[in-house]
């Protein structure tokens, strides 16, 4: 599923290429053929992300398209004349000069403003927006016996991070991943969550996850890049019984909150 830094990169995209033109809304496989009637020829407005969450906005932002990608969903962009759309395209925007298709998402619907605003509702803040109040998710964390990896992938107490994002910003900041959130200090969230805001900024600057810091890239370390379908350079993620960047130690991995968790048993003991 992707994460955070991945919607917000694909709001950026969206109003790039369609923001403030009339816009053809179409749905080749017609699971959204009513809606894209109602909203084919309106303007795209305005886009907006808040984690995992994708809305567009159109007539005024008094009607919004929400987009949750699921595990499935896939966006794909393209320069006009658009080629004739598979039967699997949920929806299809497109103007003169531009395209975009969307397949496989978990949700796609038109919404109204109340009905957006209630989701943001039930999210926690997000490290990528501007009205995010970190505050709210330590109030959460500090409270509770819950481990701290689990806690960091709950979209309400904070919204976009995911399996990657969690599992290497523990390690930069070498807390073991089964201390329980009570355990957490001020300090420690503080750093925690002005990391997430600057990997996830870089995450939408670069359109990948990169974690590693300059003295630990393959240039400075004189190792190999990463070879892994998912990109970027990571410490811990993905990289189960490899050494450790930093002590030469095995990466573990096992399961927490449905997902495969990675850490370095020597670095993260805190």
């Amino acid at each position: 599923m992707p994460e955070g830094h991945t919607i917000h990169r694909l709001a950026e995209d969206y109003a790039a290429r369609f923001g403030g033109t009339p816009t053809r809304v179409t749905s080749p496989q017609g699971k959204f053929a009513d809606a894209a009637t109602l909203l084919d020829g309106a303007a795209l407005d305005h886009t907006e992300a808040h984690g995992k969450h994708l809305f567009l906005a159109f007539r005024g932002a008094t009607d919004w398209i929400h987009i949750h990608l699921g595990l499935f969903g896939k966006v794909n962009f393209g320069d006009a004349p658009a080629p004739p759309p598979t039967e699997t395209v949920r929806l299809r925007l497109a103007n003169p000069t531009s395209y975009v298709d969307l397949r496989g998402p978990t949700t796609c619907a038109l919404i109204t403003d109340d009905e957006k605003q209630a989701i943001h509702d039930r999210l926690g803040p997000d490290p990528l927006r501007p009205d995010a109040d970190p505050s709210a998710a330590y109030h959460r964390v500090s409270r509770s016996r819950t481990t701290i990896a689990a806690l960091l992938m709950d979209q309400k107490i904070i919204a976009g991070v995911g399996n990657v994002y969690r599992a290497e910003v523990l390690f930069r900041h070498g807390i073991d991943p089964y201390r329980v959130g009570k355990e957490i200090t001020p300090k420690e969230w503080d750093a925690i969550w002005a990391d997430l805001v600057a990997l996830m900024r870089e995450g939408v600057r670069n359109n990948r996850i990169d974690t590693v810091r300059l003295e630990h890239t393959p240039e400075a370390m004189g190792r190999p890049p990463r070879v892994d379908d998912h990109g970027g350079e990571v410490y811990v993620y993905r990289r189960a019984n490899q050494p450790c960047h930093i002590c030469g130690g095995e990466i573990r991995t096992a399961g927490l909150a449905a997902r495969n968790l990675f850490w370095c048993p020597t670095c993260q003991k805190t």
